[in-house]
């Protein structure tokens, strides 16, 4: 899953907060803040869409500072694991 979220707040204390967050979720394997519509991007590893809609009530939606959310589900890998060239 991905999911773009958008905070409240964009201090720096909502950010090192929300990141401090974020590390302690093991389902969470990917964080990247962003620049544009929303603050983060998150990529999730879950096993199905109950399994979710927990997850989002349980760690997500609670993370400090969270205020809007959209999630997308990957239905396949196009170019996983790219490489950068050096």
């Amino acid at each position: 899953m991905f999911i773009e979220v958008r905070l409240d707040h964009t201090a720096p204390h909502v950010f090192d907060r929300f990141a401090e967050a974020v590390a302690k979720a093991p389902e969470i394997i990917e964080c990247h803040m962003v620049i544009g519509g929303f603050d983060y991007l998150v990529k999730a590893r879950i096993a199905d869409m109950a399994t979710f809609q927990e997850f989002l009530q349980r760690v997500i939606l609670p993370l400090p500072g969270v205020r809007e959310t959209h999630s997308f589900a990957s239905i396949g890998d196009v170019k996983p694991d790219a490489l950068l060239p050096l």
